[in-house]
């Protein structure tokens, strides 16, 4: 089955030349939809849901056709002909049209997107939530208690003369608290989602024949790259999805790396050299290590060349594999290191739990609802902000105009992720990530 979906503010040309006549409103009526000749291209069910009762709260018209493209795209043609002034919806046009009529806010049109690419169960049942305005509604609830704090800061500020101690009788400070706190929670709930979403991006790196493709199978279970004693045998980024507690990891296996003289050819210094690009983009690198190599000075010497080269500020885990190997055990591992066999899936449990640790991931509440990094971001800048209201509050001469500012600019950053305070540039970033007839 394939459909045809219109939206505007008067169907009726429409839904009479391809119908034949008017549909009763909100019921499926299973009739031929006619071409321009009057001879039916196909006989299927149709839908009218008339303004403002519709997904975008305009006239909309589902025609529901046998899946065949060849027909559908017929079918799409008799309708841009039909009607004059129709024509093809942009990515993402029917949600921008819905939030733009109220119908959604900012929040929940992104919730639309999310749900069609959650890549794991959790994350479909968390954007559900927030597409049913969970998260919207708390948000809302945050700035409508900022804007209450915000009242009374400038009505003190529009009446100076009355001498009252703004700050004492009306518990401003202690709103403030409240405030801080509630939104430390949304925050900490909203990187949660966040990661929901997005993932975490791990690399895996380390000296050749460590272990890393190996480690990449047992992860995936299943042989996603291929393993030899020959050194340099990966030459280029191989790269799988995972979850963990229903958190998506995109796992990238690179090639082993060494300096470029030691590199056996060309194609493997190019490999090393995107193996470099894809540990700078990493949200965790997992350096792995050989146990049964510990304690040899040139493998040592090369590990320490490496480590000096990861870059500043990714997090790293220090793993030592090959476990199972003689001999292997009585190394001794610098603190917080992991110990595993990728042959045996010895310690693989404890580096998943590592992982999620990494990410400051925390086992899933019931009724997490899907984020994104810019309410991640929205909401740190209204902290922020509350943070800085917070430090004027205390001030024994308070500057109550300063703190009426700060509080603006908390209910702003509010404001961005439901979409009351919203640029053109925004939407269109966020709507062209849509896919054509969302």
């Amino acid at each position: 089955m394939g459909i045809v979906r219109a939206s505007g503010r008067d169907l009726s040309a429409l839904i009479q030349a391809v119908c034949g006549r008017a549909l009763q409103p909100r019921q499926a009526t299973l009739l031929p939809f006619m071409g321009a000749e009057g001879r039916p291209l196909d006989r299927g069910l149709a839908l009218h849901f008339p303004a403002p009762h519709s997904y975008t709260g305009e006239d909309v018209l589902e025609l529901q056709a046998h899946g065949g493209p060849v027909l559908l795209q017929l079918l799409l043609a008799r309708c841009l002909q039909a009607q004059p002034g129709l024509r093809l919806a942009e990515p993402g046009e029917f949600t921008e049209r819905a939030f733009l009529n109220d119908k959604l806010d900012l929040a929940q049109a992104e919730a639309v997107a999310d749900l069609i690419d959650a890549s794991t169960e959790a994350a479909a049942r968390s954007a559900a939530l927030s597409l049913s305005g969970a998260f919207s509604e708390q948000i809302t609830q945050l700035a409508e208690r900022t804007v209450r704090l915000r009242m009374l800061v400038e009505a003190t500020l529009d009446f100076p003369e009355e001498e009252i101690d703004f700050l004492e009788k009306a518990g401003a400070r202690a709103q403030l608290s409240g405030l801080l706190a509630t939104v430390d929670e949304a925050l900490a709930r909203t990187r949660q989602g966040a990661l929901l979403r997005e993932g975490l991006r791990v690399v895996l790196a380390g000296q050749p024949n460590v272990g890393k493709s190996s480690l990449l199978n047992a992860l995936a279970g299943a042989e996603l790259a291929i393993v030899t004693p020959i050194p340099g045998t990966t030459r280029d980024r191989v790269s799988e999805t995972l979850q963990i507690e229903g958190v998506p990891l995109h796992i990238t296996d690179t090639a082993g790396l060494r300096s470029d003289a030691e590199a056996a050819d060309e194609v493997e210094r190019i490999g090393i050299t995107r193996s470099w690009q894809a540990i700078a983009g990493a949200d965790v690198v997992i350096f792995l290590h050989d146990l049964a190599r510990v304690g040899d000075a040139e493998y040592e010497a090369a590990d320490a060349l490496i480590r000096a080269q990861l870059p500043e500020g990714v997090p790293r885990l220090q793993v030592y594999n090959k476990a199972d190997v003689a001999g292997a055990r009585g190394a001794e591992l610098p603190a917080g290191a992991l110990m595993l066999s990728a042959r045996t899936g010895e310690g693989l449990d404890t580096l998943r739990q590592a992982l999620l640790a990494q990410a400051g991931w925390q086992a899933a509440p019931e009724g997490l609802f899907i984020a994104r990094t810019r309410h991640v971001q929205a909401l740190q800048r209204a902290r922020e902000h509350l943070l800085q209201a917070q430090a004027q509050a205390a001030l024994r001469d308070a500057a109550l105009d300063l703190l009426a500012e700060e509080l603006r600019l908390a209910h702003r950053a509010l404001g961005e992720i439901t979409g009351q305070f919203s640029t053109e540039d925004l939407l269109g970033v966020i709507f062209s990530s849509f896919c054509i007839g969302k």
